[in-house]
């Protein structure tokens, strides 16, 4: 569960998931965007908009056989 990796308050992550802008913690939003950069998404941004690229490492144990596939993060 992402708000176990990133050792937050699962009310916290709910807050920060809200479509209502609720009020959130910086620490909270750092520590869910580096639990989710550790499992190998990367934000990016440019001059045409933002976004998120999907990584994944040949030295990843999870990357090495076909039928394997990366766990689900709870977002």
């Amino acid at each position: 569960m992402l708000a176990e990796k990133a050792l937050v308050a699962l009310t916290a992550l709910k807050r920060l998931e809200s479509e209502r802008d609720l009020q959130t913690h910086e620490s909270t939003r750092d520590q869910v965007r580096r639990a989710l950069e550790s499992a190998g998404i990367l934000f990016i941004e440019s001059d045409r908009g933002r976004g998120v690229m999907l990584l994944h490492d040949a030295n990843d144990e999870m990357a090495k056989g076909p039928s394997r596939q990366r766990p689900h993060i709870g977002v």
